[in-house]
């Protein structure tokens, strides 16, 4: 299996001390803000969400803090993590270990978008559709942090551009059992990989004869739920004149159909009813895109950038 490639990332930009730095996790983040922030003002200045481009900045942060943050931790908490959140509460708090649930985001975002259009008395589906607009830049970062951590990885492959994951052996350390690394942990083993050396080179051979080649899912999911979304729904924003709602309505729908897809290349963690529960939820998704879509066709109003037809804080 020499033709495919063994993951070597390492999950740190900058280590200062074992453990301690900054996280690729972490930077991939602050990078989705940035882009967000920018594509947001974008949107402003042509009139094209509720937001005026001096409010942009605090929007955006606290949508990250309260909405992609939060949701996303709480929705990963509670739908993937419970039974370590019963054992150990505190684990809600440590993020640096990774653990966000898009879905958990998702939603998050929904109650923070609500509670911010009631305090500013400007549309919720306004501001909703400029958001959605900046969002899928933010979840093509996190795939490929996901990606360089080596986390959900997919199934197994033979294609020429599988890729064999080092981290799989948290899960299936029996693997290294007719190796002479047998004794070695999985973060230990990850570096001294990238270290190189005598030792690095036998423990490639000896992972490469181990470990089954797979799909680089968070890739792919980076380019469905980043690329693919981002450029249906900017396009959607700035070219055609939609009623304020049709561009949330559209992300749920079309988020959920991409998720969807990606599972297939993806190894499944836990299940719902017979399906992995990234398919599971993302059923309720397109619920709620629809039920979005139902109402913004119902009484359409439409954003002033594109028509002129209403006032910058007209409701809904």
């Amino acid at each position: 299996m020499e033709h495919f490639y063994l993951h070597r990332l390492g999950p740190f930009v900058w280590e200062f001390a074992q453990g301690v730095g900054i996280r690729w996790y972490g930077l991939c983040y602050v990078l989705g803000f940035l882009v967000g922030y920018q594509l947001c003002v974008y949107l402003a200045k042509r009139h094209l969400t509720p937001l005026k481009v001096e409010n942009v900045s605090d929007f955006i942060t606290w949508a990250a803090l309260f909405g992609v943050l939060l949701g996303g931790r709480l929705g990963y908490t509670l739908l993937y993590d419970f039974e370590r959140f019963c054992r150990e509460p505190l684990s809600i708090v440590r993020v640096w270990e990774g653990g966000m649930a898009s879905h958990g985001g998702i939603l998050g975002l929904v109650a923070y978008t609500y509670y911010y259009a009631w305090k500013h008395r400007v549309s919720w589906t306004g501001i909703g559709d400029g958001l959605v607009s900046v969002a899928p830049p933010g979840l093509f970062f996190v795939r490929i942090a996901n990606f360089i951590n080596g986390e959900l990885y997919g199934r197994m492959a033979s294609v020429p551009w599988a890729v064999q994951f080092p981290s799989e052996l948290r899960e299936h350390p029996e693997l290294l059992e007719k190796t002479p690394f047998v004794n070695l942990a999985p973060d230990a083993l990850t570096a001294l990989l990238r270290e190189g050396g005598p030792d690095s080179a036998a423990l490639e051979q000896a992972l490469r004869t181990v470990l089954p080649p797979r799909y680089p899912s968070q890739l792919i999911e980076a380019l469905l739920e980043g690329v693919v979304l981002f450029v249906v729904l900017w396009l959607m924003r700035t070219r055609l004149r939609v009623p304020r709602g049709v561009l949330t309505g559209t992300f749920f729908i079309l988020y959920a159909l991409l998720r969807i897809a990606g599972e297939q290349f993806r190894q499944p963690e836990d299940f719902n009813y017979g399906m992995p529960r990234g398919v599971f939820l993302s059923f309720f998704l397109i619920v709620i895109g629809v039920l979005f879509l139902g109402f913004a066709l119902r009484r359409p109003v439409y954003e002033e950038g594109l028509s002129g037809s209403v006032p910058r804080n007209s409701k809904p």
